[in-house]
């Protein structure tokens, strides 16, 4: 019988692409940059290569053309129909350069408003400046979301745990998770006024009942053996609860509350736009009304990065918390 030929070991490239394989850490950190490269690329390519793109022409010589203004945006067949008119007719021709649309800022564009937006004062007397509002909606996600884990998480706990607790909570539970949080707006407005009160309700009602069952599923992953050691050694009900079950499941409540945090800032949008308008959402809709699209992106850009930044400090905060864990919660 022939000896059968030595397994070959997984090459880098070969290994990129096998089931739920490690990457190298220089992989990950290329993939990483190549995650936030190629869109910014595909942007640079849509604003910076007119052939790509470009479906407006900006006039800087109106020609003979009446109703052409010098810095006016027209579609790219008006412009040439007119011209076409003008050349049969022998007049001025019409000069302008292609362009994008006014709401597709390039990025050197959004880059800069990044910076000169929190130096612009606002348009209106009394309007937030942008760090203002980003303040405003910071405190409005961290209260509700506050909420939402003081009584969610003990609650699914207790789901995950207890039968009882399950069948008497989660139907219930489950049937208002499928309810958008928004629609409960006016009722948020009746009850708690037009200032912020309501929109911390949004956040509240858009993560809690999502929370709620997202942890009793962690708490039920809880190896079972892990239970029956600890009765078999004596421990009571109570004791199971606080030195086995929390213990044992602390590390991936943690993972679930920093995904259960980006929802939170999903529903914000919806939520300063109830009631009395503020913080980042008011200030990106007063932005648009003045075509200030820069500033737009910038906002959004802002938003992205909190989040991010938030995330990453959680993620080093659960290194330290749980140095245990393979996988980083």
């Amino acid at each position: 019988m022939a000896p059968r030929p030595a397994r070959r070991e997984p090459t880098q490239k070969t290994r990129a692409f096998q089931m739920r394989k490690a990457l190298t850490s220089r992989a990950n950190l290329w993939l990483t940059a190549g995650a936030f490269l190629l869109p910014l690329l595909a942007w640079c390519a849509v604003s910076y290569l007119p052939f790509v793109w470009h479906p407006k022409v900006t006039i800087s010589d109106p020609g003979s053309v009446d109703w052409f203004q010098k810095d006016m945006q027209v579609d790219r067949a008006e412009f040439r129909e007119e011209n076409r008119k003008a050349a049969a007719e022998g007049r001025a021709l019409a000069q302008g350069r292609r362009e994008n649309p006014v709401y597709l800022p390039a990025p050197h564009q959004v880059a800069r408003a990044l910076v000169t937006a929190f130096k612009t004062p606002p348009q209106r007397a009394g309007d937030p400046w942008l760090h203002q509002s980003l303040g405003h909606s910071i405190r409005i996600i961290a209260l509700g979301f506050l909420l939402s884990v003081i009584f969610g998480v003990p609650l699914g706990i207790l789901c995950g745990t207890f039968g009882l607790v399950s069948r008497l909570s989660e139907p219930f539970v489950d049937f208002i998770r499928y309810m958008p949080a928004p629609v409960f707006g006016a009722l948020c407005v009746a009850i708690l006024g037009i200032d912020d009160a309501p929109k911390v309700a949004i956040i509240f009602i858009g993560t809690f009942f999502q929370m709620v069952l997202v942890v009793a599923n962690t708490t039920r992953s809880l190896p079972l053996p892990l239970l029956e050691a600890a009765q078999t050694l004596g421990a009571k009900q109570r004791q199971l609860l606080l030195h086995v079950v929390v213990p044992g499941v602390l590390p991936l409540l943690y993972r679930d509350m920093r995904i259960l945090l980006g929802w939170a800032w999903t529903y914000l949008i919806v939520a300063e736009l109830i009631g009395a308008s503020s913080g980042i959402s008011f200030f990106i809709y007063q932005q648009a009304k003045y075509r200030n699209y820069d500033n737009v992106y910038a906002a959004i850009v802002i938003i992205g990065l909190i989040g991010l930044g938030t995330d990453l400090f959680l993620k080093g905060l659960g290194r330290k918390f749980f140095p245990w864990e393979k996988v980083d919660p």
